[in-house]
Order: C-alpha cells, then sequence, then structure tokens
C-alpha cells in the first residue's frame, strides 16, 4: 500500500508542478501578448509621425523650388537692369 501511496503522491506532485507550469505558461502569453499590442500601438504612432515628416519634407521641398524660381526670376530682372544694354 506504501508503494500505490509513493505512486500517487508522486503523480499529485508532477501534476501541481505541470499546472504552476501551465499557470506561468499563461501568465507569460498574457504579457506578451500585452507587450506586443503595445508595440504595435507605439509603431502605428511612428508610422504617423513618418507620414507627416514626409508631407511636410514633401511642402518643404515644392517651397523651396518656388523660392528659387523666384530668386532666378528676380536675378534674371536685376542683371537686366544692370546690362550695360539697358541703357544705364
Amino acid at each position: 500500500m506504501s508503494d500505490i501511496e509513493d505512486q500517487l503522491q508522486k503523480l499529485e506532485e508532477r501534476l501541481l508542478l505541470a499546472f504552476e507550469l501551465f499557470k506561468q505558461a499563461q501568465a507569460e502569453k498574457q504579457a506578451l501578448k500585452q507587450e506586443l499590442q503595445k508595440a504595435r500601438e507605439a509603431s502605428q504612432e511612428h508610422a504617423k509621425v513618418i507620414d507627416a515628416h514626409q508631407k511636410e519634407l514633401v511642402a518643404l521641398r515644392r517651397e523651396r523650388e518656388e523660392v528659387r524660381t523666384r530668386v532666378e526670376k528676380l536675378l534674371e530682372r536685376i542683371d537686366a537692369l544692370t546690362s550695360p544694354q539697358a541703357g544705364g
């Protein structure tokens, strides 16, 4: 009878250990899910910021080209006014 009791005791200990390992794995899984969700949210926020920066960059480049064109036109006018053939 003692041998059966020892085997049952060992089986119970193994089951308890397995249950504890299962609970630990479940807790780790839940923590990883939360961490993944936070990482996804952060990634989405970073993507929004990057998109906004890209749009701003395009706008700034367009503005720079407009300014460059205006400056070139002004320089052409100045050159035309200050050239020796302008009558001056």
